[in-house]
C-alpha cells in the first residue's frame, strides 16, 4: 500500500486515536488502564500487519481472528461480571457520545480507500454504508441531550439503536468483502485495506470502542 497518500493513513490513526481517547476520558478512574491496554494492543496489530501476517487470508484457522476476537471477548467479559458493569455505570456518557464523530473521519478513509481500490464501493457512503449518519449526528444528539436538555432517555435509546444497526451493517459487509473462505461480496475489489497498517486498527479497535460504547449507553439508558 505504499502509493496510498499520506493523509489517508494519517486519517486513520487520528481517528483512532481520538476514539481511545475518549473511551479513557469517559471513565477516569481507569483510564490510565486504558490507555495502556489501547497503545499495547495497537502496537502489537501494528507490528503483526506490517510483518504481513494478515496478508496470509487462506490460513486456518483465520488469522484474522487476532483482532477481532480477543476485544470482542473481552467487551463479553465486561458485561459479564460485576466489576465491569460497575466500571459501566460509571461512564461519562457525554464522552461515549462526542467519541462517535470520529465515525465521519473514519468514512472518508473508507472513501478514499476506494478510491485507490483498496476496499470495494459497497463499503463507503455511495455504496451500502450509512454510519456516517452516526458520526454527523453524534453532535447534534449531544448539543441537544446536554447542552439544550431538549431530549431524553428515549430519543438517545432510539440513536443508540439505529447507530448500532448501522455499525453492524458495516462491519458484516466489510467481513464479507474480505478476501477469506467464505467471501461473499465485492469479488473484483475485496476489502484488503483491513490486512494492512493502520486500516487493521480499525476492525481491531476503532470497531470495537465504538460497539462497546453503544452497548455501554444502552445499558445505562435502560437502567434510567
Amino acid at each position: 500500500m505504499e502509493n496510498l497518500p499520506l493523509y489517508i493513513p494519517l486519517v486513520m490513526g487520528l481517528s483512532t486515536f481520538y476514539c481511545v481517547y475518549f473511551l479513557a476520558k469517559a471513565a477516569p478512574a481507569y483510564s490510565v488502564s486504558i490507555l495502556l491496554v489501547a497503545f499495547s494492543w495497537l502496537i502489537l496489530h501494528s507490528f503483526l500487519s506490517v510483518n504481513g501476517f494478515y496478508t496470509h487470508t487462506q490460513a486456518t484457522p483465520p488469522r484474522f481472528l487476532l483482532a477481532v476476537l480477543p476485544p470482542l471477548l473481552l467487551i463479553l467479559l465486561v458485561f459479564s461480571t460485576k466489576k465491569g458493569r460497575s466500571l459501566i455505570d460509571q461512564l461519562d456518557m457525554k464522552s461515549l457520545i462526542l467519541l462517535h464523530v470520529a465515525r465521519v473521519p473514519v468514512e472518508m478513509v473508507l472513501f478514499w480507500l476506494f478510491l485507490y481500490k483498496q476496499v470495494p464501493l459497497i463499503m463507503t457512503f455511495e455504496g451500502q454504508n450509512f454510519d456516517v449518519f452516526s458520526g454527523i449526528t453524534a453532535l447534534v444528539v449531544y448539543y441537544l441531550a446536554y447542552v439544550k436538555q431538549r431530549i431524553g432517555t428515549g430519543i438517545l435509546l432510539m440513536w443508540n439503536f439505529i447507530c448500532l444497526i448501522l455499525l453492524i451493517n458495516v462491519v458484516s459487509t466489510a467481513v464479507l468483502s474480505a478476501p477469506f473462505s467464505f467471501q461473499q461480496f465485492a469479488f473484483e475489489q475485496p476489502n484488503v485495506a483491513v490486512l494492512h497498517f493502520p486500516f487493521v486498527w480499525l476492525p481491531a479497535c476503532v470497531v470495537p470502542i465504538v460497539l462497546f460504547s453503544h452497548l455501554a449507553m444502552i445499558r445505562r439508558l435502560m437502567n434510567e
